[in-house]
């Protein structure tokens, strides 16, 4: 029995902080791992979907805006992560 794992998208979030994918290449991939949410409670796929239409949407602005901060968007993104990670099983 294989166990789903949040790495890709743990990669792909330290791929976008250290500025070598595009926040549109994340996004893609970000919404690329439906295995992972369908073996979490529905919340987490709703709040990490919103968080990355957000993210493609502050992808628009050259800096930080009012409305748009990615810096903050990309920390949420990693506590999603590690909520998710907590409540996926573990293998030995």
């Amino acid at each position: 029995m294989s166990s789903v794992s949040t790495s890709v998208l743990r990669e792909a979030l330290s791929a976008l902080r250290a500025g070598s994918v595009s926040a549109q290449a994340f996004c893609l991939t970000a919404r690329s791992q439906p295995a992972v949410f369908k073996a979490l409670p529905p919340k987490f796929e709703e709040v990490w979907l919103n968080l990355v239409d957000r993210l493609e949407s502050s992808a628009l602005f050259s800096e930080e805006s009012c409305s748009f901060s990615q810096t903050n968007l990309l920390d949420n993104l990693g506590l999603v992560l590690d909520k998710a990670e907590q409540q996926l099983p573990h293998t030995p």
